[in-house]
Order: C-alpha cells, then structure tokens, then sequence
C-alpha cells in the first residue's frame, strides 16, 4: 500500500511503497515535545521505501533513551515534524501521521510505547499491543 505525504505548507513532500512494517503510538516525554501533544502518531516504513520528492527537510540530532543517535527531520518554513529515523531501527523510517495525505486514517494502531508516560486523560487503544518502554 503506497503512500504520500507532506508538511504543513507543502514545501517538502514525500511518498513511500509497499506497506508499513508496523503503526505506533508514542507516548514518551520526548515525543510529547516532539509532537506538541499527548502523544505522536507514527507508521514505520522501510527505509528503503521512504523517499523525500521535493524539498529538504531540516535535521535534529538526539539521542533516544538506548543512548543512540535519533535524528528527526521537520520543514523549516512551516516548522512540521514529518519524520524520524532512529538508529536503533535503521531498517525504518518512522513517519509523523498526521503528514500523510490521508492523516494515516487506513491504518490501525497496532503498538503502543511508552504507556508509563501516558497523560491520564488518554485511554489505551483497543487492541494495541501495550508496552511501558520501547519493547
């Protein structure tokens, strides 16, 4: 199942192939910054299957709770998180939901990380596997 997606203002877009490896809903503090909310909404794509078509997205380097590298990529101009590419997944392309054409509406959640920073006013979603930290 192909996809496309892009930033708020449209100056960087973005398409993938085949299907997601997996669709995550994170909860840890750092994706809460990340996100501006409760939570981020992800669909992991392999890597290889990801490729930006227009436009180049800014880079932010940190690292993620293993201590390695976790470089988010979001537009300059209109300040969008669009993308994640951490190294502890290298074979995967974490994509911001929220950027895909459709807001990722086809896919379901299937994992939950983080829950033990889940904010009280969010329930868990059916179904989901749930996972205190990333595992």
């Amino acid at each position: 199942m192909p996809g496309s997606g892009s930033c708020l203002c449209g100056a960087i877009t973005y398409e993938f192939t085949g299907a997601p490896a997996t669709t995550a809903i994170c909860h840890c503090t750092d994706c809460q910054k990340w996100a501006g909310s409760a939570l981020s909404t992800n669909v992991a794509v392999p890597h290889d299957s990801f490729k930006v078509t227009k436009g180049e997205a800014k880079r932010y380097e940190m690292r993620g709770a293993s201590g390695l590298e976790y470089p988010h990529f979001f537009c300059a101009d209109c300040g969008s998180s669009i993308y994640a590419q951490p190294q502890l997944m290298p074979e995967l392309t974490l994509i911001r939901a929220g950027t895909l054409d459709n807001g990722g509406a086809e896919f379901d959640v299937e994992v939950e990380f983080y829950t033990k920073d889940r904010k009280g006013f969010v329930s868990a979603v059916e179904g989901a596997k749930q996972c205190e930290t990333m595992s």
